[in-house]
């Protein structure tokens, strides 16, 4: 009688090799973009936190950078460790020490809640974003009421995504294994994925994980995202009925509020594209033996890499398509830049007082030359002035 061994229908031979291949270069790549990503997102939080700048919809947005940086920040010692200081797909005493597997065990809950707490806070942009152009309310009031609600939602998010994870806190464990040389490693237990084997227990929180994190706020994003699309239509053709009857002004007015929905849209379609295929995967290794080793775990680097992308590319977004985001961001560095600069060059002496006049003529002279700029720089964006409502 022949044994031989089944071969799986989801094994490829092309897939595997671009893993491995990818995976030589993943944490190096990582690196770069959670360095610039952790710069660029606290550059968001300075400058939606400024007094100018605070609304609902900006609220949203600085804890989702917040969010974003903890989430880069975890995966920075993940990747040097797991991928650049030792090789990624073989596993030794020193690479996988108990410290370091602890480390891997706290990394792997804490990045899963904050991906869940990010996507559940791009829900709330859109359905914040929908509300506000369908409601007539308008004044400092209803700004200020608008302002508390979001917080209440983003602490709402926050105490749920951590209930929501608490049976994926349970299920990850650590196996000690003994090698020949009496010396010791750890690695996670084997869930048995797809099989008979696999613990209720497992099953239960992966099923939650997979629906409660990833498919049902990505149905909702898609839900929101859909009537965004329809009001953003009805409000392109109303600019082009202005235009074409010549009406100039009206139609500059109606030009910004466009421009923060496409915004927007953009960031959440960037978190569909990221979480809803990897919760899709989630629930066919659930129930399909051994598509989590076969599939899922040789597109883990790319899923990473994708959300760490996700993560860092909110500044360029906020630049490109928000004046006020833009000007905010000008005149907050101009200020630094030339304050430096008088700071370092126009120190005045205190022992000469001719020498303490001259450096406060120098000062004063800085300080006319950024005021004349700032002047210049607003003035010609002016009528241009949006907010990230």
């Amino acid at each position: 009688m022949n044994n031989t061994i089944p071969v799986s229908p989801y094994k490829s031979e092309m897939l595997e090799s671009f893993s491995l291949w990818y995976g030589k270069w993943h944490g190096y790549i990582s690196l770069v973009i959670c360095v610039i990503g952790i710069i660029l997102n606290t550059i968001n939080i300075v400058v939606l936190t400024r007094k100018k700048m605070q609304t609902p919809i900006n609220s949203i947005l600085t804890w989702l950078a917040v969010f974003d940086i903890a989430t880069m920040m975890s995966y920075v010692p993940f990747a040097f460790h797991f991928y650049c200081r030792y090789s990624t797909f073989f596993i030794s005493s020193d690479k996988n020490s108990k410290p370091w597997m602890t480390f891997l065990l706290v990394y792997l809950n804490f990045s899963a809640t904050t991906h869940t707490i990010s996507i559940w806070l791009a829900v709330a942009l859109a359905i914040f974003r929908h509300k506000h152009l369908h409601s007539p309310a308008k004044g400092s009031l209803t700004r200020m009421r608008r302002l508390i609600r979001a917080r209440v939602v983003v602490c709402v998010i926050v105490c749920t995504s951590i209930l929501i994870m608490i049976p994926n806190y349970v299920i990850h464990k650590l196996e000690k294994i003994e090698l020949r040389n009496n010396a010791t490693m750890y690695v996670f237990e084997d869930w048995n994925l797809g099989s008979k084997h696999t613990h209720p227990v497992t099953t239960l929180a992966l099923i939650m994980y997979s629906v409660l994190a990833k498919i049902l706020p990505s149905l909702l994003i898609m839900l929101y995202g859909g009537l965004l699309l329809k009001t953003l239509s009805k409000s392109m053709r109303v600019k082009r009925r202005l235009s074409e009857g010549g009406a100039s002004l009206s139609y500059q007015r109606n030009r910004n509020p466009s421009r923060t929905t496409i915004m927007l849209l953009t960031v959440i379609v960037l978190f569909l594209v990221t979480e809803l295929p990897q919760g899709i995967l989630i629930v066919c290794s659930v129930f399909l033996e051994k598509f989590f080793e076969h599939i899922y775990i040789p597109l883990g680097d790319v899923m990473d890499i994708l959300a760490l992308i996700n993560n860092a590319i909110n500044f360029v977004l906020y630049c490109t398509m928000s004046h006020e985001f833009r000007r905010t961001f000008v005149k907050l560095f101009w200020s630094f830049s030339l304050f430096a600069l008088a700071t370092n060059h126009y120190t005045p002496s205190p022992s000469k007082n001719n020498n303490s006049n001259e450096g406060s003529v120098s000062i004063k002279s800085v300080s006319q030359k950024r005021n004349s700029s700032l002047t210049m720089y607003t003035k010609t964006i002016n009528a241009r002035g949006d907010s990230i409502l």
